[in-house]
């Protein structure tokens, strides 16, 4: 059989790998291809057939072996030979299983890459029930790894409305609750700019906002001090149980339990800007007002 216009894959991430193999085949009548990795080895057999694949074991991301199955799984008819410089007994077995045509080991000089071109090529391709039940586990487990994935996926998402839903009453409730004292400070405030217009000189509207200004700004004051600790507490504890978590838990679980925390934390939430609201609502008033009056008090 003439090997003239026959197609040769050579898959290894070492260049010198494919630079030998091309030497020594294409002064045969071989046509040589190489590939740096096994997703690059899929493509290019997506893309055309090849009368025999060679193949390293250790290379990033998918491994020889594995390329060796998902061949074998395509287009069966392809022999496929492992060459490698790791050799092991499980590794020559899962290549057996896979219905590898030869599992050599490195270095190869040229007569044997020559020879082991031609005895792959001339062996038939009869896929042994071994392997077919090999390719057969692949395939489940494939399948059943992304259906997990997709259910987990379902899973985190749902959980993520379910928090929300819960949560959504406790905040629109802190948001029903906050308005009405923004809007009575925001009428109060514009009653008492009327009030002191009209009945009060400048300089003594001045003087109100001065006083309004500092009778605020303690209890402004006094509410960013009552919360800081429990929102300090809160972020500190948060980057603990983040840590403990991390190490610990699976991201399904995680995902849960911040959904959990969200939910029993949005009324504290929701009661820290109901405090909050207010007096900054009022303290942000009293400190506009005074700034135009300071204004309109200056001489021109």
């Amino acid at each position: 059989m003439s090997a003239l216009l026959k197609r040769v894959l050579v898959v290894d991430d070492d260049p010198v790998v494919g630079k030998s193999f091309n030497r020594v085949l294409s002064q045969k009548g071989y046509v040589v291809v190489t590939a740096q990795d096994g997703r690059e080895a899929l493509s290019k057999l997506q893309d055309g057939d090849y009368d025999v694949v060679f193949t390293d074991i250790r290379m990033p991301g998918m491994d020889g072996l594995e390329l060796a199955e998902q061949v074998k799984a395509r287009k069966s008819w392809t022999p496929v030979v492992i060459v490698t410089g790791f050799g092991s007994q499980a590794n020559e077995a899962r290549a057996k299983a896979a219905g590898v045509s030869a599992f050599l080991h490195k270095p190869l000089t040229p007569e044997q890459i020559e020879a082991s071109a031609l005895q792959a090529m001339a062996q038939p391709v009869m896929p042994t029930a071994t392997h077919a039940a090999n390719v057969a586990a692949v395939d489940i487990t494939q399948t059943i790894a992304g259906l997990h994935a997709e259910v987990g996926r379902g899973s985190e998402e749902n959980l993520k409305k379910l928090g929300l839903l819960v949560a959504a009453p406790f905040i629109g409730l802190a948001y029903f609750l906050a308005l009405p004292f923004v809007g009575l400070a925001l009428l109060a405030g514009m009653g008492v700019k009327a009030g002191a217009e009209k009945f009060m000189k400048a300089e003594t509207r001045a003087q109100v906002w001065q006083v309004a200004q500092i009778l605020a700004a303690p209890f402004i004051g006094l509410a960013f001090v009552m919360l800081a600790p429990f929102v300090g507490l809160a972020i500190l504890g948060g980057m603990v149980l983040k840590l403990i978590a991390q190490r610990l838990m699976t991201r399904q679980t995680l995902t849960f339990l911040k959904n959990v925390a969200l939910f029993f934390a949005a009324p504290f939430i929701g009661l820290a800007y109901i405090t909050l609201l207010p007096l900054a609502g009022l303290g942000t008033l009293a400190w506009i007002g005074l700034r135009q009056k300071n204004n309109k008090a200056e001489p021109q």
